[in-house]
């Protein structure tokens, strides 16, 4: 009967280490799993903050802070769209006559008209009310976005703007369940002197609006 209860414990101790140890493979790789799938989501989201801030520099010169303010442009604004009437004919092209050429003789006509910034720069299906809203959140947390300008060492000032997401509101619904891989990210991105989650653009320096993830 001792033996037997000992076996019984021993193949318990098993069991508890084979899953132990399965879960400190499994666990990391489903995190990473996880992050992937998010962080694809969320960089075409600042992708698309970008360009909706692109355009809006476009027209007025500067960024802006405020999604309010940048959603209503796009919803209502118009941007300029430069078009073409008539092209180089096979004769044009033979004689090595250039496009500006053409524009000058007349033979092509550059005309600039306005056009819905929401057609122009997206589609006019694009959910552009989701634009501030960071994915698999539920509505529940937006980016946080700012808007300013900076001197160059030239003495221009450019403006610059900046849209970031942290990783704990990224992986709010399961720091739970993946806590320790989420300290170890966030450890690793501060080691590192990086931003610990996705953000595009800066408010410290002028940077092209690079992503982080670029």
């Amino acid at each position: 009967m001792k033996k037997l209860i000992i076996q019984i414990i021993l193949a318990g101790v098993i069991i508890f280490l084979g899953y132990k140890c399965y879960n400190s493979i499994m666990i990391p790789q489903r995190f990473t799993e996880i992050k992937k799938q998010r962080y694809e989501r969320i960089v075409q989201r600042l992708i698309d903050i970008r360009t909706a801030q692109d355009a809006y520099k476009g027209v007025y010169g500067v960024y802006t802070g405020s999604f309010d303010t940048l959603i209503n442009f796009i919803k209502y604004d118009s941007v300029k769209n430069v078009r073409s009437i008539g092209s180089l004919s096979d004769d044009d092209l033979e004689k090595g006559v250039t496009e500006a050429q053409a524009i000058k003789e007349g033979k092509i006509i550059r005309d600039t008209i306005k056009v819905n910034a929401l057609e122009a720069v997206f589609s006019k299906d694009y959910p552009i009310d989701e634009l501030r809203y960071v994915p698999f959140t539920k509505r529940k947390h937006q980016f946080k976005m700012g808007a300013s300008s900076v001197f160059t060492d030239s003495g221009v000032e450019v403006p610059i703007f900046e849209a970031r997401v942290s990783n704990m509101v990224i992986f709010e619904d399961i720091r739970d369940e993946y806590n320790d891989q989420l300290l170890e990210e966030n450890g690793e991105r501060k080691r590192l002197n990086k931003y610990p989650g996705l953000k595009v653009g800066d408010l410290k320096e002028a940077n092209n609006n690079v992503g982080n993830w670029e």
